[in-house]
């Protein structure tokens, strides 16, 4: 790709980005370092629930090399390569259609990456000038960091042809991302208004049993959206075609070792050999049963901040979220994979994501406050300029 093409997707990257930064430049908020924060938490779970519509209609590999498309940075440019590639292959993955929708995904990522790099920046500038630790940058560079790795899964995902282990670990990594925006975001609705201190020794050990139950349930959604991740990159959504039983048993013939081998070509076992069904079977049933554990899980951490102050909206939004997630999972089995369900069941993992984070980093601070941190810790940081 030559240095042209390079420059004119940087272009794109920044005209995506341009429109949520003149929308907090010109807002009225008082902190709009902050409104920048939850802007991205709002534009990141947009390309999540995107990534996963261009995974589910396959289109993973529209333009089959990476950044741009055949070496140019739009698919219009492109447009000769894509239309003898889609001659030669109807329903093959390279298509007109599904190269804009590969590109279109790649444009927001990287608005989002200039996006982090303007918060970075902001962050050092301000902090340089006020020394308020709102701005302190530590959080924005490690976001920084975390972009480029996750840049790198992106062009692996392209150059290894779709391999399980990469494409799981891109999605991944985007919901971490997501998940870290959304804890800044919450750090700094706290350090602009900060929860009155909980009163009583009684909630005191609530919240901190809440604590660890949350982390655990942060841990146990890990888990589920690895094993979701799994599935849908080794195409076994289907594998199971019925509920509640599997291949008419409650426990099919798993084959453990094929399915859950990490390292290996899609479709393939690490010999090279056709992937056996009953792996994907093995797949989708590990997924569908370790559902079990999750909903026990964030249901008991449901239960126990319902009543808490503070803490009841998250819980009651979380165990709307973990209903309708369960739903569109069985409704995704029931109906025969609808695309329309499908995409809702991956906006549900990342709801769960940003619910389950904003549960901890409210139980977390809350707690904080219940301790002897300083006043002058939780000032209420000035707008930025």
């Amino acid at each position: 790709m030559d240095l042209s093409s390079l420059l004119h997707l940087g272009l794109m990257g920044l005209l995506v980005a341009s429109l949520p930064l003149a929308m907090v430049w010109m807002s009225t908020s008082v902190n709009k370092y902050r409104k920048l924060v939850w802007i991205m938490v709002f534009l990141t779970f947009d390309l999540i629930v995107f990534g996963g519509f261009t995974r589910l209609t396959d289109s993973g590999l529209g333009c089959p090399d990476w950044p741009g498309c055949y070496g140019e940075a739009n698919p219009f440019l492109a447009h000769t390569e894509i239309a003898a590639a889609e001659a030669a292959m109807p329903t093959g993955p390279v298509t007109v259609v599904k190269a804009w929708i590969e590109m279109i995904h790649r444009y927001l990522a990287m608005g989002i990456g200039a996006l982090i790099m303007a918060l970075l920046f902001t962050s050092i500038i301000q902090y340089r000038r006020t020394r308020n630790i709102a701005y302190k940058p530590a959080m924005p560079l490690a976001l920084f960091v975390f972009v480029l790795i996750q840049g790198a899964f992106g062009a692996w995902t392209v150059t290894l042809k779709l391999q399980p282990a990469i494409v799981t670990g891109h999605l991944l990594l985007g919901m971490t991302l997501l998940a870290m925006l959304a804890w800044m975001g919450g750090r700094e609705d706290f350090l602009m208004h900060p929860p009155t201190p909980p009163r009583g020794e009684a909630l005191l050990r609530r919240l901190r049993g809440l604590r660890l139950l949350a982390l655990l349930g942060a841990v146990a959604l890990t888990v589920q959206i690895a094993l979701g991740g799994w599935v849908s990159t080794n195409y076994a959504t289907m594998a199971c075609d019925t509920f509640p039983l599997c291949q008419g048993q409650i426990v099919p013939e798993l084959d453990f070792e094929h399915g859950f081998h990490l390292w290996r070509e899609l479709g393939k076992t690490a010999a090279g050999h056709y992937l056996p069904f009953s792996a994907l079977v093995a797949i989708h049933w590990v997924h569908r049963a370790f559902a079990l554990v999750l909903v026990i899980v964030l249901g008991l951490a449901v239960w126990r901040a319902w009543n808490i102050p503070g803490l009841g909206p998250t819980a009651r939004k979380l165990a709307l979220v973990l209903g309708v997630q369960l739903f569109t999972g069985i409704a995704t089995v029931y109906f025969d994979f609808p695309l329309a369900i499908a995409v809702m069941h991956n906006a549900g993992a990342a709801l769960l994501v940003l619910l389950v984070t904003m549960l901890n980093y409210r139980v977390k601070f809350q707690l904080d406050v219940a301790g002897a941190a300083p006043a002058q810790q939780f000032a209420t940081p000035a707008s930025t300029q």
